[in-house]
Order: C-alpha cells, then sequence, then structure tokens
C-alpha cells in the first residue's frame, strides 16, 4: 500500500519546501508532489510539520534504548561502545519497531582507562543489559576486542584491525585523562598509540571519533587527524586558536551539551516534567532523568554555548547527541530520545537558528557519518520520518508535539501528547 502524507510543511534536512505531499512505498520516499496521486491511503496532516528521522550521533544503548528512541521520532541511534555489530545488527535492522543502529563496538582505550571510573566498583550489569560496557544481547562469551585495551601504536593498530573485520562502522578512541569526570590521572592514550590507531583506520576507509571532554584531550585529537569528536571539551572556555584548528581540520562534533550539563550537576528534571516526555518514562527512566553525573560542578554550561556558537560561526559541522545509556542515576540527566529534544534546545539557546539545529539531527550527521539513505527527505531515502504539529523551524520544542513517527515507512503508532510547552 502507498501511503501520502500531507503535511503544511515539509523540512527536509536542510531547508523547509512548504506544504507538499509525501508519498511512500516500499519503505522508500517514491514522490514529493503538489497533490495526493490516487491509489493512495492519505494521512492529512494540517497545521503539521514533516522531518527527517531524527539521528542520536552518541549513544550507548540495547533494544529497550532503541524502542524508546523511537517512540521520540528519533530512528537512528549511533552506538559509541557497547554493541558488537557482527552479531546483533540484522535483527534489528529488519524490527520496524526499534531505531536503526550503527555501531563503533568499544572504544580503544588502555587498561584502567575510561570508561571504568564511572561505574561503582560493586556494580555487576545484567547481562545482555547494554550500555557502555554491555551489548544488545545476552552472551556466554566475551569476543577479544570487547576490552579494546591498547597501550602501544602496535596494539592500538591490531585492534583497529580487529574491529573493523568484527563489522564496526567507524572506530572510537577514548582520550582523556580522568579529570572531568573527577579521577584526574587515569591511564589515557599517548600520542603515538593514538596517532598510530586513526592512522590505520584511515587505511581501512573507516571514519574516525574520539571522545575528548578537555581542551588538550581535543587537541590531542585534531593532531592526530580524527574526523569528528564525540564530546565538545567543558573544562575551560574556548580560544580563537582551539575554534580555528577544528574548523581548519573540517572536524565535526557531536557536542553532547546534554552530557556537560549533567557533568555539571544540572538534572534532566525540567524535561521529565513536561507532560509530552512524561507519559513516555518508565519510573526507571524518570528517576534517570531526574538525576545527574555531577562529576564536574565548577564547569560552565555558558563556556559550553559559548564555544558552541563559536564553532558555528566557524562553519564547523556540529551534530546532535545525547551520550545516554542505561536507566542508573550515576549515568543521570538523560534518557533515550527524549534528550534528543532537549540538545536541540540547547543548540538554539547557544544562538543558532532553529532550521540548521535541525539539520544538525539529520542531514549534518547522515553525511559526516556516510549514512546516505537517510537524514533527508528525498526521492528514493528511507522512510524514516517524524510528524509534528506545530513549526519548529520557528520554535524548534515543537519537535516534541509528535504525532507520527515511520521507520522504514512503517508508522510506529499515533501519539497523543499535551499542551506544547514555550521555547
Amino acid at each position: 500500500m502507498r501511503t501520502a502524507i500531507v503535511a503544511d510543511r515539509v523540512f527536509d534536512g536542510t531547508k523547509n519546501l512548504g506544504r507538499k505531499v509525501v508519498v511512500l512505498a516500499d519503505g522508500l520516499i517514491e514522490a514529493i508532489m503538489e497533490r495526493v496521486p490516487e491509489g493512495t491511503e492519505v494521512i492529512d496532516a494540517p497545521g503539521t510539520t514533516l522531518l527527517p528521522g531524527l539521528i542520536d550521533a552518541h549513544v550507548h544503548t540495547d533494544v529497550n534504548g532503541l524502542r524508546m528512541a523511537l517512540q521520540f521520532g528519533v530512528t537512528t541511534e549511533l552506538e559509541m561502545q557497547g554493541v558488537n555489530t557482527a552479531r546483533d545488527r540484522d535483527h534489528i535492522m529488519q524490527n520496524d519497531s526499534l531505531a536503526d543502529v550503527r555501531s563503533a563496538g568499544f572504544g580503544l582505550t588502555p587498561p584502567g582507562g575510561h570508561p571504568e571510573e564511572l561505574f561503582p566498583k560493586d556494580f555487576r550489569p545484567e547481562r545482555g543489559s547494554g550500555g557502555r560496557g554491555g551489548g544488545l544481547a545476552a552472551r556466554p562469551r566475551v569476543d577479544p576486542i570487547v576490552r579494546a585495551k591498547v597501550t602501544s601504536p602496535e596494539e592500538a593498530i591490531s585492534v583497529v584491525q580487529q574491529l573493523a573485520g568484527a563489522g564496526s562502522d567507524y572506530i572510537k578512541f577514548m582520550v582523556d585523562d580522568g579529570t572531568v569526570e573527577g579521577h584526574p590521572g587515569l591511564p589515557m592514550l599517548d600520542q603515538a598509540t593514538l596517532n598510530a590507531g586513526v592512522a590505520e583506520a584511515r587505511r581501512l576507509g573507516m571514519t574516525t571519533i574520539a571522545h575528548a571532554l578537555t581542551l588538550d584531550a581535543t587537541r590531542m585529537s585534531i593532531e592526530a587527524g580524527i574526523d569528528g569528536l564525540a564530546h565538545l571539551f567543558m573544562d575551560r572556555p574556548h580560544t580563537p586558536e582551539i575554534v580555528d584548528a577544528i574548523a581548519q581540520s573540517n572536524t565535526f562534533v557531536v557536542a553532547c551539551v546534554v552530557l556537560n550539563a549533567s557533568m555539571m550537576g544540572i538534572t534532566g528534571a525540567p524535561l521529565a516534567d513536561d507532560p509530552r516526555v512524561a507519559s513516555k518514562l518508565s519510573k526507571e527512566w524518570d528517576e534517570t532523568l531526574r538525576s545527574s553525573f555531577n562529576r564536574f560542578p565548577q564547569g560552565s554550561l555558558q563556556d559550553v554555548l559559548n564555544t558552541l556558537r563559536a564553532l558555528d560561526e566557524a562553519g564547523v559541522d556540529l551534530l546532535i547527541g545525547t551520550d545516554v545509556s542505561q536507566p542508573l542515576p550515576f549515568l543521570g540527566g538523560l534518557a533515550h530520545g527524549a534528550s534528543v529534544h532537549q540538545e536541540l534546545q540547547h543548540f538554539v539557546d547557544a544562538g543558532l537558528a532553529p532550521t540548521k539545529v535541525l539539520s544538525s539531527a539529520t542531514e549534518v550527521t547522515a553525511r559526516r557519518f556516510g549514512l546516505t539513505d537517510r537524514g533527508t527527505i528525498a526521492v528514493g531515502q528511507r522512510a524514516d520520518l517524524l510528524l509534528v504539529d506545530g513549526d519548529p523551524t520557528i520554535a524548534i520544542s515543537d519537535t516534541l508535539n509528535i504525532r507520527d513517527v515511520w521507520r522504514r515507512g512503517t508508522r510506529a503508532g499515533r501519539f497523543e501528547h499535551a499542551v506544547s510547552v514555550p521555547n
């Protein structure tokens, strides 16, 4: 059955096309028209905006996280540690009740390095719970690459090769001395090891991304030739030198402002109080969203927003990501799907135009990660779509007025939302 969606506004990933009819067939966008064609099921949605499905460019996920993300219009999550892609992804790609996923597999880090310091010593994840150290399915064994521990350039080259062979979609490097997490002096990758790993990934044609929460770690990553930064540094204000270095290197930045806020002790309570969010949160996720990491209370969220604006003005590609993982209070302030909408708001608060912010969550992320079949509303693209009441190209908060979500043309269900919350 062909479906025709009639929306007052169609945001195609870069611009507002105005009122259009978008025709779906066989999981793809078949046509973008002025009139409804014959022989279609019609969804007439006055007062709405149709968007590409949103992409969260930094998560640690599992099946439950992917299901939750889809309810909030996030049709793709980019896993930055936790999924063993070769075994887990096939069934997800065929399950239209879940967001799609791509994965780094596991990030390169030295023994005792990040993220081990985040977990209480007595913490034992449930088998198959996913998250920063788990995976999407229960496993009786642990692959050799699950703990991608490296201490030398030779080990980095070997692990990158193993990750590529196991089906990782991109390669992640942990460049972190523990300063922001309250554990200064953590073992971290040295420059030579980082350089060797990045060079090997480049030789294999793979995108590289670095976890770097400090300005110094950001400099190291840029020197190594990294393609993208999985975080925006938060330990000090930006300088013209670092902004220029990022811009000149064509490095993209997954800002994860919501994570930085949580690190500073800022909870997600206002988001949890939003009736458009509250109705979709379990008790565990409500408690998690109302908590925070609270590892770097001396940080300044305004400094982070100022850095974000400076990078935008310098022409840097900025991507929407959250660093959400599991419903655990010590990983708090974040929730799958919901926090993407908070991140959009942070970008607007930094001074970016809503249309540019929406591009950051769709076209820009798809382009920088080589996801050529999504991120835009165009003929031949996957029918991953989000329909909302209102006009988020003007009022970004309208992205939470979710009416419908489609994943590969399959309607995830009609969503009832409460009154719109002002920007």
